[in-house]
């Protein structure tokens, strides 16, 4: 299975957790693609059958300057994307509050306008409470591989 890895990062955190993640699905057998600087034609031209985001959070709880561009075009173009699994962590900081891991629940939003179907809760990973998100997200990567054998 093709499973392409989006990332938008602020300090760097989200784009090293989807590179472990990349690692970790290319260990278990997958084909996996990421580039951090993903532009929607080389990303449609891989044909991904399954999704993962990896997104960190701005201050204002919007998507990182860095995912801005990918974003917009895919609500723009709108790929059939209909009942692909998907998955998301999210970096954020939850001291602030309400827009805490907001980056994730706007490309939660998106999945529902390509029709991206969850295969799992959304990983939220905040910063005051981890210094290894990578490693504080192997279960769920290993949990969201197991779902898109299942």
């Amino acid at each position: 299975m093709k499973v392409a890895i989006l990332s938008g990062s602020v300090y760097g955190n989200a784009e090293d957790v989807a590179r472990h993640a990349q690692r970790l699905l290319s260990e278990a057998g997958f084909e996996a693609w990421h580039d951090p600087r993903a532009q929607l034609d080389p990303l449609l031209a891989f044909a991904p059958q399954a999704l993962l985001v990896v997104t960190s959070t701005t201050g204002m709880g919007e998507l990182p300057d860095s995912f801005v561009p990918l974003y917009s075009a895919l609500r723009d173009r709108l790929p059939d994307w209909r009942g692909i699994p998907g998955g998301i962590i999210a970096l954020g900081d939850a001291s602030y509050g309400d827009t805490f891991c907001g980056g994730g629940e706007l490309v939660r939003e998106l999945f529902v306008e390509l029709g991206v179907r969850d295969v799992q809760d959304m990983l939220r990973l905040d910063a005051s409470e981890t210094v290894t998100p990578e490693a504080d997200a192997e279960p769920w990567i290993a949990s969201f591989a197991q779902a898109l054998r299942a």
